[in-house]
Formats: C-alpha cells, sequence, structure tokens
C-alpha cells in the first residue's frame, strides 16, 4: 500500500511540477522580453545577438510554429527616395520571411542583400525551420529533462549558461548548494529543537512566571523582522564588540552569526505554536490518567507526549523550510555567503532570466520532495495513519 502511495504522490508532484514549468515558462519568456538584447545591450552587433538567441532558444516559437526570429537583415534601415532599404547583416542557413506591418509574410531569395518597402511598412524577419515542433516551451522541458543518444541516455537539470557569468548553471548551482545547506540545516534543527525544549518548559509550567516570560518573548521575538535583526547583529555583536565577523565565507567562524539571527528570529513563532500543542495535548484524559498511576513527569513528556505531538511538530517544522530558503535571500547577501540566496540576488541585479528561472524550477522541486518525505513521516509518527 505504501508504495502505492508513494507512485500516485510521484505522479502528482510531477504534475505539480509541469505547472511551474509552464508558469515559470510564461512568467520568463511572455514577460521577461528578449533575455539576448538585456544581456548583450544595445550595442552589440546583429550576430552576438543572432548566436545568443540560438544558444537560448529565445528566437524559436512559443508553443508551436516554423518562423524563428532572426536578425538577418538590419533593423535600424535607411531611407531612400521614399522607400525604405534593409540590408542584409549576415547570412542565415535557412530561409528567411519578412513580415510586414500589414501581416504579409514575404519569401527573401537567399542571394538577396537587400530588401526594399515602400516607406509606412515595416518589416520583421524570421528563419523557416523543419520541425514547428521546436519550440521555447520544448526546450523549457528538455531543461528538466531529456533523453541523450549518449550514455546514460537521460540528462536532467541542463539549464544551459548564465547570461552575466557565461559559466554554466548547473555548475552555479552545485556551486552554491553547500554554503546555503550550511547555513539552513543548523538554522533549521536549532529552531526546531529550541523551540520544542523551550515550549515543553512552558507547558509543564504553565500559568507560572517562566511561562508568562516566554511567551512574552516568543511575541517579541515574532514582532522584530529579520531585516532589523541582521542589521543589529551586524552593529552590536559585529562591530561594537568584534565576536563575530560580519562578511565573507571561510568557514564556521563566518556561519556562527548569520545561524544565531536565523533561529533567534525564528524561535519566538516555533515557541507558541509548540506551546499550544502541549498545553492542549496535557489537558487530554490519558495523560492524565498516566500522571496519576504515578508515571514521572519525564517519561510523561518523552514517551506520551511528545509522541502524541508528532504531526503538528512535523507539520510546522515542514511549513518552515520555504521561508528558511527565502530567509537565506537576506542572511547571505547581507553576510556575504555565497549560497543560492547570494546567487539569486546576484542573477536579479544583473537580469540573468536563465539562472533566475532555474533558481525557481530547482526550489519547486525542494519543496515538492519536503512533502512527500512530510506524508511518509506522518505514517511513521502515528500508527493511526495510512497511506492510501
Amino acid at each position: 500500500m505504501t508504495w502505492q502511495f508513494i507512485i500516485r504522490k510521484l505522479a502528482s508532484s510531477l504534475a505539480i511540477v509541469l505547472g511551474v514549468v509552464l508558469l515559470t515558462f510564461a512568467l520568463f519568456n511572455l514577460a521577461g522580453g528578449d533575455p539576448a538584447a538585456a544581456a548583450l545591450g544595445k550595442s552589440a552587433a546583429p550576430q552576438e545577438v543572432e548566436a545568443l538567441r540560438r544558444q537560448l532558444g529565445s528566437d524559436l516559437p512559443l508553443l508551436y510554429g516554423r518562423l524563428c526570429r532572426t536578425e538577418a537583415f538590419d533593423s535600424a534601415p535607411e531611407l531612400a527616395g521614399g522607400r525604405v532599404r534593409y540590408r542584409r547583416n549576415f547570412g542565415v542557413d535557412q530561409p528567411v520571411v519578412a513580415r510586414l506591418s500589414s501581416g504579409e509574410l514575404r519569401r527573401i531569395p537567399p542571394e538577396a542583400e537587400e530588401l526594399i518597402l515602400p516607406e509606412p511598412l515595416r518589416a520583421e524577419f524570421f528563419r523557416v525551420q523543419e520541425s514547428p515542433w521546436n519550440s521555447q516551451f520544448r526546450r523549457a522541458l528538455g531543461e528538466i529533462c531529456r533523453i541523450t543518444p549518449e550514455f546514460p541516455y537521460l540528462e536532467v537539470f541542463d539549464f544551459g549558461r548564465s547570461l552575466s557569468t557565461r559559466e554554466p548553471i548547473r555548475q552555479l548551482l552545485w556551486r552554491g548548494l553547500g554554503p546555503s545547506l550550511a547555513l539552513m540545516i543548523p538554522i533549521f534543527l536549532g529552531e526546531l529543537l529550541l523551540g520544542v525544549a523551550l515550549a515543553l518548559l512552558a507547558a509543564a509550567w504553565k500559568d507560572t512566571w517562566l511561562d508568562r516570560l516566554l511567551v512574552v518573548a516568543s511575541v517579541l521575538g515574532l514582532s522584530v523582522s529579520l531585516l532589523a535583526a541582521i542589521i543589529f547583529a551586524q552593529w552590536f555583536l559585529g562591530y561594537r564588540f568584534d565576536l563575530f565577523p560580519v562578511w565573507g565565507w571561510g568557514g564556521i567562524r563566518f556561519l556562527t552569526l548569520p545561524v544565531l539571527v536565523g533561529i533567534v528570529c525564528g524561535l519566538g513563532g516555533s515557541v507558541r505554536f509548540y506551546r499550544t500543542v502541549f498545553v492542549d495535548e496535557l489537558g487530554k484524559e490519558y495523560l492524565r490518567t498516566a500522571a496519576a498511576k504515578g508515571c514521572s513527569r519525564w517519561t510523561l513528556y518523552r514517551r506520551h507526549l511528545l509522541r502524541a505531538s508528532l504531526l503538528p511538530i512535523i507539520t510546522r517544522a515542514s511549513a518552515s523550510i520555504p521561508f528558511l530558503f527565502t530567509g537565506s535571500l537576506l542572511l547571505e547577501s547581507f553576510f556575504g555567503i555565497p549560497g543560492l540566496g547570494y546567487t539569486g540576488i546576484d542573477a536579479l541585479m544583473n537580469s540573468d532570466l536563465q539562472l533566475l528561472k532555474a533558481l525557481v524550477i530547482v526550489s519547486a522541486l525542494l519543496f515538492v520532495a519536503v512533502n512527500l518525505a512530510v506524508d511518509l513521516l506522518y505514517a511513521w509518527a502515528d500508527p493511526r495513519v495510512r497511506l492510501k
């Protein structure tokens, strides 16, 4: 039954990933403009723009068609004798057609060196490809997974090259994954363990000064933004007392301050949530019966309370993973940690649409994998849960 559930869950996850690819394709290809022109600038030669468009596939039709945008003719034509003269920039290996402002398609002979049109008309130029299915959407799907003639006959996550640095995007992602995990895993584990421990203390001494102090501290923690906490920690612990470095990447010492900031900023919400869960569970009959039979507080909390509260703990922990990734954008950019968040900010500043698209898709795959793992953890944590 578990394997049937996993197969069904993988099928639904595949549908989610395809939806994310379609949405990402619509955002970056329809609203993002021409990535080749944005990357090379206005002063780029037509040959350079044409070559980069072919490399990125941005000259292809969106979903279906035979016309591919080209720079075969000058996009700044001359005016001569009441006519518009387009001069050929360079040769192309496919037939070329001109689409006039009236909608008419005019085929241009391969040997033609210029095209003369009446002055009111304007033209766009296209190469004619053989297969109409060779489109930008098909290329977007191939970036995630495609069949190759060589071993291992399957290539995944090949997003091409960065528009700003010209490095392979796969290499940039692998290089940024290590620092991001080194930052996110300690924050995740520290927030989870400290949140559960402090919430247990608050629940065990409910309505005492310790409980009220922890509740007030958690509310204050929820009220402080991550950006304000980063700036204060850098000034107070970094510049004022020189306890930690505030910029750079070189080992555990450079990670200590951003990890502390990430744990403190997420701890308030965790303590409030776990305390509510524990207090509600402690009021149930089976725990009062166990306590009345002489069960020690340590055994009561460890064997019964924590076990019964695993489902909401797993739910809360899994829901914090997307916020960890979002928070790493600020932490990595303010502390100079070369992880995926820092890479994303750099790609945004440089209008590197290829790298941004890859980061969005990889993030979606991460969240889908986390949701599948959470469903399996539910069955492990509570025998009453059946995977169907």
